[in-house]
């Protein structure tokens, strides 16, 4: 389990030739950039220790982009400078300070993105530039704004599109869309503002753009002109057309030859349609495909992604959107386990007074369940994002060996729409772990689960869940957290730019009463089952001491605990030692619990 997980990501494609990402456990979690040319041969565009990684928001997004010579731009994870690699040459610098930068693409000889800059007293500010490929300073386009994302160039090279919001919001609650014309003059808004969610420009011609926008309570996609003009939704439907921009540089749709637009849609996870945005018609192409990753790239009139399945790894797919023929480039190499050992996820709703909660159920493994079995609650974290019904071979190793999991869309996740999104609005640490705690109690009231024998667990955020939810309830026989939050004031202290100001939309301006009420490491005194707490100790989004907090709290009062905590892991495990270290634990950890 620990060496799967080859994650592929971004693709980029161009005259018969793909690029795409991979995320490598067994090279130390490097991050490697892949060429296919157009004859099916395949090598590493980068050699180590070269690792294509952008560190912009801390959670990064899309590392390089390709000229259209076939050069490679690419941000390289030591130093966060810009390099160019030919063929099989060595990486040359392009930019040589201290910045970051990421939502890159190439137009006019230029590169195009968003760079960021930390001073030397923690302030941090951000622009939309261009940097010439030849040499030279950036031009600034876009300042003055906390964040951007998504650079377009129209056609014609008079006009720059992008997406820009500021603190408090994050960009799922509100941003906007401007123009600015690059012959000279001041940037305009076309469209959004603080209560509309406006993403992923791209243009139609000169003077029309494409965006998806949440104004119908859906991120739905839609046309507009030059200055926000005869605005019309191309095809209005209660479903997402793109996932949070957690990264940048994610393009959730692609604009074909033709006119079409191959697009994401769903709840929940999102299929692969073509759009004819005359007609509004859109018509789901018949794949394998349970969901995408939200970015695409068209290549003439082939459409490449990354799609996944329940029993199929994430996988570089092609797809011919004039026949229908797709054809999967690269995979996972790791091998697969007997299919017959793949949980197919069922989806359900946990009923509740206030809301159904989605989520997604995973029997154990029929051999090896003996009576009624032990379930795993996974939480998940964000907490702005959902679970998904990719193979996660996680839920396997526990299902394989008789235990359930059950994986949890609680109020707040996305993929079902903005009313669903914002339950958690000013209502973290209550919401969430409302929903946790009833669908442990609905497994039980349905005979799924032996109500002695069920466990929580969750990263980052989804850890706050889980240490949260065990202090305010006994129905859980244990509780896991991965790289969990613990204490809110350390965390809006010292947490990453992106999220320094997200606790005020979950929980509310700083308040010690609300914040006592809410954080799990006032509460601690209500935790009565065991905890496994797993910590990267070079963290920069939860800084390791909410996770050892939070611990030392336990033993203090007498409550069984184990720590671990791992050198050179960041904020999500990496490296294949450490994956493994960390499942073994939880295995041991729930043969104690359960046994």
């Amino acid at each position: 389990m620990a060496g799967s997980g080859v994650r592929p990501g971004w693709p980029v494609a161009m005259d018969g030739q793909v690029w795409w990402t991979e995320d490598r456990p067994d090279e130390g979690g490097r991050t490697v950039i892949v060429h296919r040319a157009a004859d099916g041969t395949r090598r590493d565009v980068l050699p180590p220790p070269w690792c294509a990684r952008t560190r912009v928001h801390e959670y990064g997004g899309s590392p390089y982009t390709v000229t259209p010579a076939g050069d490679v731009v690419f941000a390289n994870l030591e130093d966060q400078r810009l390099y160019v690699v030919s063929g099989d040459g060595e990486p040359e610098p392009l930019t040589d300070d201290g910045c970051r930068y990421a939502d890159l693409l190439v137009h006019d000889g230029q590169v195009w993105c968003v760079r960021e800059q930390h001073d030397e007293d923690g302030k941090v500010t951000r622009a939309v530039v261009a940097i010439p490929l030849d040499g030279g300073e950036a031009r600034v386009w876009a300042t003055g704004c906390d964040f951007y994302a998504g650079p377009a160039v129209s056609p014609d090279g008079r006009h720059l599109a992008y997406v820009c919001w500021n603190h408090p919001r994050m960009p799922w609650d509100g941003t906007e869309l401007r123009v600015v014309p690059l012959d000279g003059g001041a940037a305009w808004r076309v469209r959004g503002g603080p209560a509309e969610s406006v993403l992923a420009p791209a243009w139609k011609d000169d003077t029309r753009l494409y965006l998806i926008s949440d104004a119908s309570g859906w991120w739905n996609l839609y046309e507009v002109g030059l200055r926000g003009e005869d605005a019309r939704a191309l095809h209005p439907a209660e479903e997402e057309f793109t996932l949070p921009p957690w990264q940048l540089g994610g393009r959730p749709y692609a604009v074909l030859p033709d006119g079409r637009l191959a697009v994401l849609h769903g709840r929940g996870d999102l299929r692969l349609g073509l759009l004819d945005p005359g007609a509004g018609t859109l018509t789901d192409l018949d794949l394998p495909c349970t969901g995408w990753n939200a970015s695409l790239a068209a290549d003439g009139t082939s459409v490449i992604g990354i799609g996944y399945a329940a029993t199929a790894p994430r996988s570089v797919i092609s797809v011919d959107t004039v026949t229908g023929r797709h054809q999967a480039l690269e995979h996972d190499p790791a091998p697969l386990p007997d299919p017959a050992y793949l949980p197919v996820p069922e989806p359900v709703l946990v009923r509740r007074p206030s809301a159904d909660v989605h989520a997604y159920l995973y029997p154990p493994h029929p051999l090896a369940t003996d009576g009624t079995p032990p379930y795993v609650i996974f939480v998940h974290g964000g907490p702005t994002a959902h679970a998904d019904t990719a193979l996660d071979l996680e839920k396997a190793f526990l299902t394989s060996r008789g235990i359930g999991v059950l994986d949890l869309n609680y109020g707040g996740s996305t993929g079902y729409g903005r009313v669903y999104r914002d339950r958690l609005r000013g209502q973290w640490g209550v919401v969430d772990v409302e929903d946790t705690i009833a669908a442990a109690e609905w497994l039980a009231g349905e005979g799924l689960a032996d109500p002695g024998r069920i466990a929580v667990r969750g990263s980052s955020s989804g850890g706050w869940t889980v240490m949260a939810a065990c202090c305010r309830s006994g129905v859980f026989a244990g509780g896991v957290s991965y790289y969990g939050i613990s204490a809110l004031g350390p965390l809006a202290a010292h947490t990453h730019d992106f999220e320094s100001r997200y606790v005020e939309w979950l929980v509310g301006p700083e308040d010690p009463q609300v914040y006592a009420a809410r954080e799990p490491l006032a509460l601690v005194s209500g935790v009565s089952c065991p905890m496994l707490l797993l910590q990267g100790l070079d963290d920069p989004v939860v800084p390791p001491e909410q996770s050892s907090a939070f611990a030392d709290a336990l033993a203090e009062r007498g409550v069984p605990c184990t720590y671990l905590a791992f050198e050179g892991e960041s904020h999500g495990f990496r490296r294949i030692e450490t994956r493994a270290a960390a499942l073994a634990a939880e295995l041991a950890f729930y043969q104690q619990i359960f046994s």
